[in-house]
């Protein structure tokens, strides 16, 4: 009877586990539902005001899906002469500023994973010491001016291009992912400091450098206060400046001709529009590098 009892007692407690387990995984599952709710529902609300007709906009009748469908806003956005252009000057800006970024971080970490150098201490606490003190924006112009930068978009690559954070990033992931071993095995092979680099280091470093893409690219996509400061030129206007231009010159009721007639967009069309138009290429990107993104993060977390 006792050894009953025991086993009868061991299964209550194993129901009573199970039940408070599903409770536990159940309770997580809403969390992280409301949670996902309030992170998407706002941007499906830009959506569809991006896509609704002016009407209905106006009375507040769009929610999550559009109301008398329209692509109006699209269009006088898309219709300024200039933002094409600017369009372009982003692309090219985001992608020199991730080209230049990843050399730096590169040349930077890597030295730093080897024990041999000397003062490699000092070079990490001041890269460190950058992460929490600055200049100011008053010198950083001044130093701008001082070069003559303004008004070029190399003040819009050079400064930004130098990250701390990033260079912390790819140090931990080669000390913690890459066996020296495999260093020295291509040292006893006659490769040079540059071969082991190239050949052994960053081949096994793609998701890590990946991740580092991704930042570089995304910060310098969505960066436009560096340009309202150093930008005067309105050819140089990249594509998130121009957009904040816009959105702040479009008033309650601005005008798109089209064929003769005119087409009244309201200012709150014009914006989600333009919070559309700046935000797609990075949704249309990250899917694909959303697998590296993950495994750059986690495996470069492990190890400070």
């Amino acid at each position: 009877m006792t050894v009953k009892a025991e086993r009868a007692a061991g299964r209550r407690r194993a129901i009573r586990q199970s039940a408070g387990s599903r409770v536990f995984d159940i309770v997580i599952y809403i969390v992280l539902i409301i949670t996902g709710l309030v992170c998407l529902l706002p941007f499906v609300h830009v959506v569809a005001m991006s896509l609704s007709s002016n009407s209905a906009v106006i009375s507040q009748r769009v929610f999550f899906l559009p109301v008398e469908f329209s692509l109006d806003g699209y269009n006088m956005v898309l219709q300024d002469p200039s933002m094409m252009r600017s369009l372009w000057i982003t692309v090219l800006i985001t992608a020199a500023f991730t080209a230049v970024g990843m050399v730096l971080s590169i040349l930077a970490a890597y030295p730093l994973t080897k024990k041999e150098l000397k003062g490699r201490g000092f070079f990490g606490f001041l890269y460190m010491f950058t992460m929490y003190f600055g200049g100011g924006l008053i010198p950083e112009y001044l130093l701008m001016n001082d070069l003559k930068m303004l008004n070029t978009v190399w003040s819009l690559i050079l400064p930004l291009a130098f990250s701390a954070y990033n260079i912390i990033i790819l140090r931990s992931f080669i000390q913690s992912s890459i066996p020296e071993s495999l260093e020295e095995a291509a040292f006893l092979d006659g490769a040079s400091y540059w071969g082991v680099l190239f050949r052994v280091v960053l081949p096994l470093s793609t998701p890590v450098l990946a991740t580092l893409c991704l930042f570089f690219a995304v910060g310098r996509w969505n960066a436009y206060g560096d340009a309202l400061y150093y930008i005067k030129n309105s050819k140089l206007y990249p594509m998130q400046l121009k957009l904040y231009y816009l959105m702040g010159m479009a008033s309650d009721a601005a005008t798109l001709a089209e064929g003769g007639s005119t087409t009244y967009v309201t200012g709150e069309v014009v914006k989600a529009t333009c919070v559309m138009f700046a935000t797609l290429p990075i949704i249309i990107l990250y899917p694909f590098l959303q697998r590296y993104f993950v495994t750059g993060i986690m495996i470069g977390a492990v190890k400070g």
